[in-house]
């Protein structure tokens, strides 16, 4: 199953702010630079995080974001529920009206059925726990954040 590319954005951002250490807050310049996305994107993304509770916002010169105590327990599946704003996977809607099985289609409810076992199998794995050390090192380093976080982590 494809994701759409809002809740993309949104699971990566999140991805680099459970990596970032307790307290830490990352601008939204320094999360689109982390995820290789434009800041508008990365904007809208986090807007729409924060309403949902996931992350907290300061604002101000030494302002950013960080995850929340429901973000850091948030899981993949619960958020491409929240994001992800297809009604259907087919698409049955076009231009040219509606396709005429709609109403009875089998095909949709099936969709429909396999999605939800798609988030069902990603509600067991929380944001939090994906990010390696490892793995988000080279990401810190290129926006700058990694002589912070050796300090943070006592390296």
């Amino acid at each position: 199953m494809k994701i759409n590319a809002f809740a993309d954005v949104s699971l990566r951002a999140m991805l680099v702010l459970a990596a970032a250490p307790d307290g830490m807050l990352l601008t939204t310049q320094a999360v689109a630079d982390a995820v290789g996305t434009p800041y508008n994107h990365v904007s809208k993304a986090l807007a729409k995080l924060r309403a949902l509770g996931l992350i907290a916002v300061e604002r101000g010169r030494n302002g950013g974001s960080r995850l929340t105590a429901a973000g850091r327990r948030a899981t993949v599946g619960q958020l491409l529920r929240e994001l992800d704003s297809r009604q259907d996977l087919a698409e049955c809607q076009s231009p040219n009206g509606n396709c005429p099985l709609v109403t009875e289609c089998g095909l949709r409810h099936a969709l429909a059925r396999a999605r939800e076992v798609f988030y069902r199998e990603l509600d067991g794995i929380m944001i939090s726990a994906l990010p390696h050390e490892r793995q988000m090192e080279p990401v810190f380093r290129t926006i700058g954040l990694r002589p912070e976080l050796q300090g943070a982590n006592g390296s």
